[in-house]
């Protein structure tokens, strides 16, 4: 009877650690987290800024011609109940000052102001660095 009980708890205790071998883990091991990519940061990179600013410039051109006349311009800056004189802002855009501004002209004034308001030049403009943002310095956009 002893030698019964001894073997009952022997082959209890090998289901046991057969049982402990086979469970799986209440919690996973910690994996590392993966190191963010630069397209994964926040804030925004120069083509996705410049997407942005094109599309809704280009809402001005309202004959279709693929530019934008000083007229266009100020009419969509009134609509738009914009600030400022929109002569003095298409102006700035219109660098070789035949009166319109075109995608190229359009791309060299974003790509300027991209690089003014990325003040670290990470390429990315982060929202600390976006005029607006209540931690962004006091500018002129």
């Amino acid at each position: 009877m002893i030698r019964r009980s001894i073997f009952v708890v022997a082959l209890g205790l090998q289901a046991a650690a057969a049982a402990a071998q086979t469970a799986t883990p209440a919690t996973a091991p910690a994996q590392p987290a993966p190191i963010a990519s630069a397209s994964a940061r926040p804030g925004i990179i120069l083509e996705k800024f410049e997407a942005r600013r094109e599309k809704a410039f280009m809402r001005a051109d309202t004959d279709g011609d693929g530019k934008v006349s000083l007229a266009e311009w100020t009419a969509f800056q009134t609509q738009r109940k914009a600030k400022g004189d929109p002569a003095k802002s298409f102006a700035r855009m219109d660098a070789n000052k035949d009166g319109f501004v075109d995608k190229s002209e359009l791309d060299a004034f974003l790509a300027k102001r991209f690089a003014r308001l990325d003040k670290n030049g990470d390429g990315v403009v982060s929202a600390e660095e976006r005029p607006g943002h209540k931690t962004a310095p006091n500018q002129e956009q």
